[in-house]
């Protein structure tokens, strides 16, 4: 799987929590959502304080950093970039502006027409300190007409193309914001009877001891200050949630549209293996995204499920780099065989997605050189044949591997004795919700919105 998420935000106002330790937490529970740099930022009412470093969360924070975010507003943020390149400078949440007019933001997402408005904005005399679209938002906040913060958002937002999730804040607001195609998730939670939690993802909420009260419509913008929750929407006619957050991107334990992840992608692996069936002895998930996926095949074609797989999960992100001999052993590092359990058996083997085709085949030889007998790939979303532009690394068109290969040619490419996709329609019907909530222009091409086709997420640096 080489996908990789925008980031995760998060937000919360409360006069009687320590916010910064509160942040951390949920930030830990959002690290899977981006790895490249963490951050946080306060407010006691009248400064805006920050503190952001490149790493993981747990490498970022120590006692005395948190210790000095003081206030009774936080936003904290996990980045992996898809605007901008993986450096301090972009690292979030960003903090812009002065005195009482100062923002700060965390951003999930990607701005379509970053280009136009950057230029427009050094043409009327705003100085940028990043290559991220995030500053871009602000700048294009600031340099709002409209007296009042939620008409300069609002104004903001009529003019931003793209997929944002964000959290905001001022010295003495927080504000929740969401595209009015609602790509990115964010969702509202609260804690007490006045401290309000705004996160990505509501498994954030639960680790902290939040309550989800709801998601943030699409279009809306959420106004938290003095303890007080006020909400603007306009009316959206067209939604795109990104179909991925079903697929790979939230984590199980999450909850999206009233329904648990987990069911879904359980349903997604039910409706693969009614579309197609094997004769196989162990059914076995990539671990660890499409292990639900993995249970949803075994129920349904009756076939046994195995931990064929152990993920070592600290293989992700490290500052130490494996020797040439270790870098050999390529997806050994990541994933344990077992080859008691896969000895001579013919295994299903399930995962979300296949992208670029070069860790897929590595799995299948690992399994067979552990003495699988045939390994049969079924995946759990329809072919990649289109590149992101709404916040997600995807690759682009040619690296593919769907754009230049026919199925037969993928099956045999990775090594595969059999090979099935679920198809779009069983997707769609796994989540419970139309086709038309969804944003599936990576199987399509039916972008919600116009697209630059071949954006690159370092055009502003190498422009």
């Amino acid at each position: 799987m080489n996908l990789h998420e925008a980031c995760g935000v998060f937000g919360i106002y409360s006069k009687s929590e320590d916010l910064a330790r509160l942040t951390y937490f949920a930030l830990f529970a959002l690290q899977h959502r981006g790895q490249e740099s963490a951050g946080i930022a306060t407010s006691d009412g009248k400064r805006v304080q920050s503190f952001a470093r490149m790493g993981l969360v747990s490498q970022v924070f120590d006692e005395e950093s948190l210790s000095n975010l003081t206030g009774h507003i936080a936003i904290g943020h996990n980045r992996y970039s898809t605007t901008g390149s993986s450096r301090i400078c972009n690292a979030q949440p960003l903090v812009v502006g002065n005195d009482e007019n100062t923002i700060a933001i965390a951003h999930n997402g990607n701005i379509t027409n970053t280009q136009p408005l950057m230029k427009e904005l050094c043409d009327n005399g705003y100085t940028f300190n990043t290559t991220t679209d995030a500053e871009v938002i602000t700048n294009l906040i600031l340099s709002s007409t409209e007296k009042d913060w939620i008409s300069r958002i609002r104004q903001s937002m009529r003019r931003l193309q793209g997929a944002y999730s964000l959290t905001l804040m001022t010295t003495d607001t927080l504000f929740g914001v969401r595209d009015p195609l609602g790509v990115r998730p964010l969702c509202l939670g609260k804690m007490g009877d006045e401290s309000w939690v705004l996160s990505s993802e509501s498994c954030a909420l639960d680790h902290i001891g939040a309550c989800f009260v709801r998601e943030i419509e699409p279009g809306e913008i959420v106004v938290i200050d003095a303890g007080r929750l006020r909400s603007y929407k306009e009316e959206s006619p067209k939604h795109a949630l990104c179909i991925f957050e079903y697929i790979y991107f939230a984590r199980p334990d999450s909850i999206i549209n009233n329904r648990l992840i987990y069911e879904t992608r359980s349903a997604m692996g039910a409706r693969l293996a009614e579309e197609y069936p094997v004769d196989a002895d162990l059914v076995v998930g990539v671990p660890d995204s499409a292990t639900p996926a993995a249970v949803g095949y075994a129920t349904r074609s009756g076939i046994p499920l195995g931990m064929g797989l152990v993920k070592n999960h600290y293989t992700g992100r490290t500052f130490i780099a494996p020797d040439q001999r270790l870098r050999d052993l390529g997806v050994k590092l990541k994933f344990n065989p077992m080859r008691q359990l896969l000895e001579s058996k013919r295994i299903v083997l399930v995962d979300d997605s296949i992208v670029r085709g070069t860790t897929t085949p590595q799995v299948i030889r690992l399994l067979r050189k552990s003495g699988a007998k045939e390994v049969h790939m079924r995946v759990c979303s329809p072919p990649l044949c289109f590149p992101c532009f709404m916040g997600v690394d995807m690759a682009t068109k040619r690296e593919l591997i769907a754009t230049h290969k026919n199925i037969a040619e993928i099956r045999d490419y990775i090594g595969a004795d059999s090979l099935g996709y679920l198809s779009l329609d069983g997707l769609v019907k796994a989540t419970g919700l139309p086709n038309n909530r969804f944003c599936l222009a990576c199987f399509t091409g039916d972008y919600p919105m116009p697209v630059q086709l071949e954006m690159d997420k370092l055009q502003h640096e190498n422009g």
